[in-house]
């Protein structure tokens, strides 16, 4: 090892940085901006600027870095033991804490086939080669749509909602309500895609006037006293979709995103549910506090909802078109680590990431085996410590920590509040 490099502990403390985009949630009101504040009391809080994201890990947009100062990925790079076995030479992936008071754009995105293509076509637009699947855990009560809602939902809301049904084509809805066609099946998928391609590539004009009328007959419904979530099967009616379209049409109006909310699936999480957001799944996050952790990836595919550059024609193309609930882009934790109650694992389908839950109780303590591979964990609530190899480090509200590959980690609640931690990693 050359002079200037130097040997780290495989446990340290990180600082993590907040990112401040118009979606964000003001000031105080943000967990990013808490969590930030909480960890580094020299944080200087505006009560009026949104701070939307708090980003943990080595992207080079914003990397975290050591305590004093020293960038994550350079230490990486001088201690290439800390990613323990895995191929990779950076950390796989970036963790979050987001604060959404706005709603961000209907989107998805590409597979890793369709991100090379979008690279190798248009560098400047899309600056890797990578998927970005996206693991999103509620803090705070948190609502989002996500995915194709089942034909019956599409197609009741066609019938009910004259305003959509006059964006898209006769032929194509009587060709999606076919009895013949089962759901799911390739000649459906191909009558989902001509129904929603239509409506998102439909004459702005004709979607300012259809939006205008839809605006002006919900805002002429009387109240309701006892608005309901959903209707008895479990997807939202009238009284849920009513308030969402005019919060939409406030925020973005004239938006074509608006109408997505009749044919994607509308969502609420509690505190701890989580939702996993594959290549090719269609979806925006509306409100709330969350943890999300994604692929390395700056690749989005935006259609909706948003002042950004549209792509349509790849949003199409990337698209898989699948139909039912939303139960099924939903994460279920398990118990990690020989069942423990204490610790729970999100682990999606994927290979990058997947993301523990620790809860302890005042003095409780919870013991982590070595994982082969890097890990990233925040504290979200509580004060404790975390005892690993010979590093013990005190935690506190937003701290940030590292734990290098083959690290034991013993987590150690102090106080009335417990601990609660998310952990990031990939092994």
């Amino acid at each position: 090892m050359s002079a200037h490099r130097r040997e780290v502990p495989s446990s340290f403390l990180l600082k993590a940085f907040t990112q401040s985009y118009d979606w964000g949630k003001l000031g105080s009101t943000s967990k990013a901006a808490q969590y930030a504040k909480a960890a580094n009391p020299a944080f200087a809080l505006d009560e009026n600027k949104p701070y939307a994201e708090l980003w943990m890990g080595t992207h080079p947009n914003l990397p975290s870095t050591m305590e004093d100062g020293t960038p994550l990925p350079t230490v990486i790079a001088e201690n290439p033991r800390l990613l323990g076995s895995h191929h990779h030479k950076d950390l796989p992936f970036l963790f979050k804490v987001l604060a959404i008071r706005k709603a961000l754009s209907i989107q998805s995105h590409p597979s890793k086939t369709l991100a090379e293509r979008l690279h190798a076509e248009q560098p400047n637009i899309y600056k890797d080669a990578n998927h970005k699947p996206e693991l999103a855990i509620a803090l705070t009560p948190f609502s989002a749509l996500c995915g194709f809602a089942p034909r019956r939902i599409i197609l009741s809301n066609l019938r009910t909602t004259p305003e959509l049904a006059a964006l898209i084509p006769g032929p194509l809805i009587d060709a999606f309500a076919s009895p013949s066609i089962d759901e799911n099946v390739p000649a459906q998928k191909a009558t989902l895609k001509g129904l929603f391609t239509a409506l998102m590539t439909a004459a702005p004009d004709q979607v300012t006037n259809q939006v205008n009328k839809l605006i002006t007959r919900y805002s002429s419904l009387p109240p309701t006293d006892t608005p309901r979530k959903s209707s008895d099967d479990g997807f939202p009616d009238d009284r849920t979709l009513v308030p969402l379209a005019l919060e939409l049409a406030r925020q973005f109006p004239g938006d074509i995103g608006i109408f997505c909310i009749f044919i994607l699936n509308y969502v609420t999480l509690r505190p701890g549910e989580s939702l996993f957001l594959a290549a090719g799944e269609p979806h925006a996050y509306i409100a709330g506090d969350i943890v999300e952790c994604m692929a390395t990836s700056d690749n989005v595919l935006r259609a909706g909802l948003t002042p950004k550059r549209r792509d349509v024609v790849n949003l199409v193309e990337s698209l898989t078109w699948g139909m039912g609930g939303a139960t099924r882009s939903m994460v279920h934790p398990d118990p990690w680590g020989g069942g423990s109650s204490k610790t729970v694992i999100y682990d999606p389908p994927i290979p990058e990431f997947s993301i523990l839950r620790v809860r302890l109780n005042e003095s409780e303590n919870e013991h982590h085996r070595a994982i082969d591979g890097p890990s990233v964990a925040i504290v979200t609530r509580g004060r404790g410590e975390m005892a690993g190899g010979v590093t013990s480090l005190p935690l506190g509200e937003g701290s940030v920590v590292f734990i290098g590959a083959g690290e034991e980690a013993v987590w150690r609640a102090r106080g009335e509040e417990g601990l609660e931690v998310y952990r990031a990693f990939c092994e």
